[in-house]
């Protein structure tokens, strides 16, 4: 069976800390996997507010989710506090990936992930460009 990999690049735009909830266990009584793609998305929206973004206006564009791959690495269980370091990556003429290196407390590694982000209109229901003025922020932020 082939294996999803989520490939974490050398640069971070920006660093989350998330605790893990009550209601972000599964059956298994560890981090489930909708509920760390809730989180994913919470630390999504804190790395665009940073740089004055929302999903819905980021130089003029509105972002659509086009993918998401997760690779679990370990579990996360309640009362954690994950650190999530995120970057753009893969930045194309319609998005970019954001990815997303989860880790507990203790530095132990729970997941990798990205997510294929679009400019979309949501007025016009269609892709369009990458704003420059976006683009030139992302190429000159990466810590």
């Amino acid at each position: 069976m082939a294996r999803i990999k989520a490939t974490i690049p050398a640069h971070k735009h920006f660093t989350a800390t998330i605790p893990v909830r009550v209601t972000d266990l599964n059956y298994g009584n560890h981090l489930g996997n909708d509920a760390l793609l809730s989180i994913m998305h919470e630390a999504r929206m804190q790395l665009l507010g940073n740089f004055g973004w929302s999903e819905l206006q980021i130089g003029g564009a509105s972002m659509i989710m086009a993918d998401v791959a997760i690779e679990y690495k370990g579990e996360g269980f309640y009362g954690d506090v994950l650190t999530i370091d995120l970057a753009f990556d893969d930045i194309n003429k319609y998005g970019f990936d954001i990815t997303y290196h989860v880790l507990n407390q203790n530095g132990k590694e729970v997941a990798r992930a990205k997510t294929g982000m679009l400019c979309f209109n949501y007025t016009e229901r269609k892709l369009m460009p990458l704003p420059d003025e976006v683009k030139a922020k992302i190429e000159t932020n990466a810590g």
